[in-house]
């Protein structure tokens, strides 16, 4: 999670989508163990909160919010890459 600063996610040499203060990446590296499909890069100087994968299932179990609002990022990344596609 970006606590600090601004990130960009570019898939395929594509920017996707920029990340500022509580932006959250590399969340489908916990649903699936596979490469990641994105490249992140800094825009500014940043401070980046890791989630490993404990407390991610934590989020998830016990926090009514967090999995919905996970599959609203996933989705609409999904759609930007889509559009990319196009």
């Amino acid at each position: 999670m970006v606590s600090e600063g601004e990130v960009e996610i570019y898939v395929h040499g594509h920017l996707v989508q920029s990340l500022g203060p509580g932006g959250i990446f590399g969340e489908m590296g916990f649903i699936e163990k596979r490469p990641r499909s994105a490249k992140v890069v800094a825009k500014t100087d940043c401070e980046v909160v890791p989630i490993d994968e404990r407390r991610f299932a934590f989020l998830v179990q016990n926090t009514s919010f967090f999995a919905p609002s996970i599959m609203k990022i996933m989705a609409d990344r999904l759609r930007r890459t889509d559009d990319i596609s196009e």
